[in-house]
């Protein structure tokens, strides 16, 4: 279980095809701190730690990344010098500073538009058809990892949407985020409340 409230950005220092793909990561965390079998999220993708080393404040650690998880993410996101917001798993205790994220996609979005508006970055982002219905104005949604607000939403004919939300300044500095452009690839999920919520309308429909 995750929060959306993003710790690090990582860097995918290494990348070895073995069937799955190993990944190894940088990162500026603290190695003694990630235990072998943890869950990492990685833009928004639970992975499990297969290996870790490195020092306080210039960490690696190593996950595998299967084909399923490859073809439900954001395309060109598992390769050598990605940049990946980096979120440890919630310990007992911790802040839940964000919302409930259980690091599963479920859906890839794509940026129509980024532009500033006032101090933030307004980004607007088309979402589709499958994940539409359970975006709300006002609810919590997971953009690459990270905890947001949707601030409007559109219906589009084709049972698609595109939502709106705003970055701050400090979310756009420690997160990816704030490299998002026109045509970005991004990987949503929906509140966890909507994900029953989906669940029970495919058993009634």
């Amino acid at each position: 279980m995750f929060t959306g409230i993003v710790t690090a950005i990582g860097t995918i220092a290494k990348v070895e095809q073995r069937g799955d793909l190993r990944l190894t990561i940088a990162a500026p965390l603290d190695p003694a701190r990630i235990a072998i079998g943890a869950s990492i999220a990685c833009s928004g993708v639970c992975l499990t730690v297969v290996d870790r080393g490195g020092e306080a404040g210039d960490a690696w650690f190593s996950v595998d990344v299967s084909g399923e998880t490859t073809s439900c993410t954001a395309p060109d996101m598992w390769r050598e010098g990605r940049l990946l917001n980096i979120e440890p798993a919630l310990r007992v205790g911790d802040e839940l500073g964000g919302h409930i994220v259980t690091g599963h996609v479920d859906a890839v979005g794509t940026v129509a538009e980024a532009r500033g508006e006032g101090g933030s970055t307004r980004v607007t982002i088309h979402a589709p058809a499958v994940i539409a219905p359970f975006i709300a104005a006002k609810g919590s949604i997971t953009v690459d990892g990270v905890s947001l607000t949707v601030n409007t939403v559109h219906d589009l004919p084709d049972g698609a949407c595109e939502f709106a939300l705003n970055l701050i300044p400090h979310t756009a500095a420690v997160t990816t985020l704030g490299a998002l452009t026109q045509g970005s690839k991004v990987n949503l999920e929906i509140d966890v409340l909507a994900r029953y919520l989906k669940r029970m309308q495919s058993l009634r429909s």
